[in-house]
């Protein structure tokens, strides 16, 4: 898989976070922060990471670390509104308060001519709502879903390991994760001064949150972990501004890249696996995957990619259909870009509800489909 980069809007985007944390406490002697929660519906609570936390110690108020659990209204406050998480104090400039398209409406058709009534004064009014709801919606950017996803392989092992197993995987998937925020922080991350923006200006670190997930849409096992990364931060000369995303952006396939070879060496230090390159097939890029990983394991946990035994369709399936769809409007092959709108596009018309699962149901559920897959041979030569 791959690190990938999603904007997130002001107000109450960030409640995606939130729909799929654990309500009970579970049980918190178990060593492990992503598998404390084992008999819980659902996944752990997120915690604040980034070295920009520094920038909201004020010397009055406990400060929040990295690791520390991030709350609702923490959340609510830097994320919905674009203040301090634990104070309320601006950070900067505020959110600005954009009008719903209602109210834009309103004010348009209120503006309208007196004179104008009747048929007239209707069909002003309706062109107005037209232009109105096709608009795109204007919302402030709040910050950005940086997602972190090992390679099937590595997801494939976690689901069907043993807990001291998992806990290796999880470490290193982690770990590359950690080295990947430093090497943003280090290289990519600033803000903007000047007049227009035209210069750079260093900032004293990112602020995020971590949001550990155990599951794919198709209840596969996908370790993966949404890092929400806020688009407030510090410059050097302790103003609070925003995050330039122009070279956010720009880095994404670097930063994703740099990710892979990141979980490769610390999974390879931990577990002590070897690497090999995977032909992933027709318009796709050559992956790499850990070597005794059996294939029919990597398809039988890739449903969202390749369709459901529901008979649903995956990610694959739906772009070569819109592929055909593309090839027969233009009458030529798309260019390998549009390829990857298209397979954006196919990733998201397939994207089915998330039903929220135990690690323990999952995992007994990962296993009982291995044995099938495999006989009960584990993919690294131990039993099942």
């Amino acid at each position: 898989m791959v690190m990938t980069i999603r904007v997130m809007s002001s107000g109450k985007g960030y409640e995606y976070l939130l729909k799929s944390v654990v309500v009970g406490d579970g049980d918190r002697e178990m060593s492990s922060p992503l598998t404390r929660y084992y008999t819980e519906t659902g996944n752990p609570p997120g915690t604040w990471v980034g070295t920009g936390l520094m920038s909201l110690d004020d010397g009055r108020t406990p400060a929040l670390a990295e690791g520390d659990t991030v709350t609702e209204e923490h959340l609510a406050r830097l994320l919905g509104d674009g203040i301090h998480p634990v104070t309320g104090e601006k950070l900067g400039k505020r959110f600005p308060s954009l009008q719903p398209p209602r109210e834009r409406i309103a004010v348009r058709v209120a503006r309208l001519d007196p004179d104008l009534r009747g048929e007239a004064r209707a069909a002003a009014a309706q062109r107005i709502r037209e232009e109105e709801v096709a608009k795109m919606p204007r919302t402030a950017v709040a910050g950005f879903d940086l997602t972190f996803s090992p390679p099937k392989s590595v997801s494939a092992i976690w689901g069907v390991a043993d807990a001291g197993t998992q806990t290796l995987i999880a470490r290193a998937h982690h770990a590359a994760m950690r080295d990947t925020i430093a090497l943003l922080e280090d290289r990519v991350a600033a803000t903007r001064v000047g007049a227009g923006g035209v210069a750079q200006m260093p900032i004293v670190g990112v602020i995020a949150t971590a949001f550990d997930h155990y599951d794919s849409r198709a209840a596969d096992p996908q370790l993966h972990t949404h890092v929400v990364m806020s688009n407030k931060v510090q410059g050097e000369d302790g103003r609070w501004r925003t995050l330039d995303s122009r070279r956010l952006h720009m880095a994404a396939v670097a930063l994703s890249e740099s990710y892979n070879a990141f979980v490769t060496d610390h999974t390879a230090r931990l577990l002590g696996v070897t690497w090999v390159p995977v032909d992933r097939g027709k318009d796709r890029n050559t992956g790499w995957e850990i070597e005794g990983v059996p294939a029919a394991l990597i398809a039988e946990f890739s449903r969202r990619t390749t369709g459901g035994s529901d008979g649903g369709e995956g990610i694959e399936q739906v772009k070569n259909q819109l592929i055909e769809q593309y090839i027969a409007e233009h009458g030529r092959q798309p260019s390998a870009a549009t390829i990857a709108k298209l397979r954006q596009q196919a990733t998201l018309e397939t994207r089915p509800e998330k039903e929220l699962h135990s690690l323990a149901d999952l995992t007994a559920d990962w296993r009982a489909r291995a044995e099938v897959v495999l006989g009960g041979t584990h993919p690294l030569g131990r039993s099942i």
